[in-house]
């Protein structure tokens, strides 16, 4: 605590060593931010994600580095934690109650980053939703923002909530399914 009290102290006298405070907080940022992009790009490459999936994540990501950056900057040129938090809180209460109108929205947005990191499944693969009231049995064609795009054997499409596949178990069709016929004597 004594070492943050020190810090800010000096940085309050001097407007270079402000100047150059922020300039190394932007320059933290822009490096990790090229660090996180490099990580989400292998992870999405490693999992056969698609671009537009690894653009999304980044584009969140990017978000929050920004979010994080402009309240440290604004911690070191002089904004107190008061004022801070009081700015903070007005944004998450306007942007909370224009979000919980939309509810199903922020859900799936959130449903499709833990799709992004723990999805075990890739375009590709055949899959069948286990639900007692439908069938969902096909191939993934597409994983979006909001669902999953899911063709069926014949030929429709089927494009699920990323909540729902979320919340059902998926079942991972590594072989065909063989139908058994009986065959009758004429």
């Amino acid at each position: 605590m004594e070492f943050s009290s020190t810090f800010y102290d000096l940085i309050s006298h001097s407007a270079f060593l402000r100047t150059l405070a922020v300039v190394l907080c932007i320059t933290i940022f822009l490096i990790g931010s090229r660090f996180i992009r490099r990580v989400i790009r292998k992870l999405g490459n490693k999992q056969a994600l698609g671009e537009l999936r690894v653009r999304y994540i980044m584009r969140l990501t990017n978000i929050g580095l920004i979010f994080l950056c402009v309240s440290v900057i604004s911690l070191l040129l002089g904004l107190g934690y008061g004022d801070i938090s009081l700015f903070l809180s007005s944004i998450f209460a306007v942007v909370g109650i224009a979000l919980f109108a939309q509810w199903s929205i922020l859900s799936n947005i959130t449903a499709s980053v833990i799709i992004f990191f723990g999805f075990p499944y890739r375009v590709g693969d055949r899959i069948k939703v286990l639900d007692k009231d439908d069938d969902i049995c096909g191939v993934i064609r597409d994983i979006g923002m909001f669902h999953v795009i899911i063709r069926r054997d014949d030929g429709n499409k089927i494009i699920y909530p990323n909540t729902l596949i979320l919340q059902k178990a998926v079942l991972k069709i590594e072989y065909p399914l063989v139908e058994t016929t009986v065959k009758t004597e004429d």
